[in-house]
């Protein structure tokens, strides 16, 4: 199958190719060149995370004692706050 690299870098992987492995919009896929220069795709799954300062773990720790079952009102603000960046930090 023979695909171009457009003039930002980018290629489109054919629908039925897609279709086939389970990729939608924003799937991630790694990127390995093996012996002999083969360039190899492969789908994975990606879990975003939130990395906490101290402050942020002592809080999350907070939550965790509470027993209530839900979380603080803080925290629900930090997290709709977050970005999904993964350096981000909730302090």
């Amino acid at each position: 199958m023979l695909i171009a690299i457009d003039r930002y870098g980018s290629i489109t992987l054919p629908a039925s190719v897609r279709k086939e492995f389970g990729l939608e919009k924003e799937s991630y896929l790694e990127l390995s060149v093996e012996d002999g220069g083969f360039i190899v795709l492969h789908p994975v799954i990606v879990h975003r995370a939130v990395r906490l300062n101290d402050k942020g773990l002592t809080m999350l720790e907070e939550a965790r004692k509470s027993g209530t079952g839900e979380f603080p009102e803080w925290l629900i603000e930090d997290m709709r706050d977050a970005r999904t960046d993964t350096e981000q930090e909730i302090s």
